[in-house]
């Protein structure tokens, strides 16, 4: 009876987990700065962990935050054995969330809505991707996680294991950061005119 069991659970693995694999991908290539071995080596680590723990999942629950959670936990204990984990203050990190509601950048919205991601979606090439790796860690996580594997704030809040209001206002500095950084190839590309910057 053991074996049936076992045999299920492989078969809940594989339906559940393993569609998740390029968006696993993706956001371990992000972690990881664009390092293909790097990510390669992440992702392995994350479904072996996955299938180790897969008596843990909880079926019906959502499996890309699952593997998303244990791909970033694998990601930021890799970066400590190393020494490599930045240290970022808190004030760096998490804008004033009444300065954010002034900005009007979340009101008047759903809360699963994000309108800024559109804009990111709409373009999406090398030097946005160099951009999006030279982000701070706290800021590409929330920035990936959102605009290019489209999970909700509270997905994110999950995965990132923060309160949703942290993940929009990192979000919010995170997209700033990258307003600035590509600002001069908006604009030689003509994604925007001068007039545009706010």
């Amino acid at each position: 009876m053991r074996g049936s069991e076992i045999r299920v659970q492989k078969v809940g693995f594989v339906e559940e987990a393993i569609p998740h694999l390029d968006a696993v991908y993706r956001f371990a290539l992000r972690l990881s700065r664009g390092h293909e071995a790097e990510a390669q080596d992440l992702v392995q680590d994350t479904f072996l962990r996955a299938h180790r723990g897969w008596e843990g999942f909880r079926l019906g629950t959502n499996c890309r935050s699952w593997l998303l959670t244990i791909c970033r936990n694998s990601f930021l204990r890799g970066e400590e054995r190393r020494g490599r984990r930045a240290e970022i203050l808190e004030s760096e990190t998490d804008a004033d969330v009444e300065s954010l509601a002034a900005t009007a950048v979340f009101s008047e919205v759903r809360e699963n809505v994000d309108p800024e991601a559109a804009f990111f979606d709409s373009f999406l090439d090398r030097e946005v991707l160099n951009a999006l790796d030279a982000l701070p860690t706290p800021f590409r996580e929330a920035v990936v996680l959102s605009d290019l594997e489209g999970l909700s704030y509270l997905e994110i809040a999950e995965v990132l294991e923060l309160p949703t209001g942290t993940v929009k206002s990192r979000l919010f500095r995170g997209r700033r950061l990258l307003q600035q950084a590509l600002y001069r190839y908006a604009l030689d590309n003509g994604y925007i005119t001068p007039k545009d910057r706010t």
